[in-house]
């Protein structure tokens, strides 16, 4: 219930997890027309996936949720969401962060999630199990982590989804898809 009246205070347009709610990035941006939200999708017991959910601008009860991987193995996807098609965008040599015209966020609902286990923000208690970067292990972790994520944003099971990566995600996007 403390969920849904803060969401109706913050003109959220869902009754999203608050608990991870971000209002403000460091000299980027403060979040006050769309929601952002930044955490943990648990996939084992030692196991996490960092995500970052950036709310449609347009409309986030009818847009799509793109689902984004960097490649690698071993690259953050929040290369895309800081260098590519975030809201803001550090472009390379300069030290400030910029609106991004091209934002993906203007008309989808964007899904980062730093995948294998280990990258970025991403967390593993075993390193050798983090360093079994096997396609399919990959791939059953972050369908862990997408089922978790629909589990703490119910609302947007009935959004078309769209599964999306660059690089060797050629690889993570088919065997999340199948």
């Amino acid at each position: 219930m403390r969920t849904l009246i803060v969401s109706a205070l913050l003109g959220a347009a869902f009754a999203a997890d608050e608990a991870d709610r971000v209002l403000s990035i460091p000299e980027m941006a403060t979040f006050d027309t769309y929601p952002v939200y930044s955490g943990y999708l648990n996939v084992a017991a030692d196991k996490a996936l960092h995500y970052m959910l950036v709310e449609s601008q347009r409309d986030p009860v009818n847009d799509p949720l793109i689902i984004w991987f960097n490649g690698g193995p071993g690259c953050s996807s929040m290369l895309g969401f800081a260098q590519e098609h975030g809201p803001y965008m550090m472009v390379s040599g300069t030290d400030y962060w910029q609106v991004n015209p091209w934002s993906w966020n203007r008309e989808a609902n964007m899904l980062y999630i730093e995948s294998p286990a280990g990258v970025g923000y991403s967390t593993c208690d075993d390193y050798a199990a983090c360093n079994n970067f096997s396609d399919a292990g990959v791939a059953s972790d972050n369908l862990t982590a997408v089922l978790a994520f629909f589990d703490k944003f119910p609302e947007f099971k009935t959004n078309k989804l769209w599964i999306s990566g660059e690089s060797y995600a050629g690889m993570y996007v088919p065997y999340l898809a199948n």
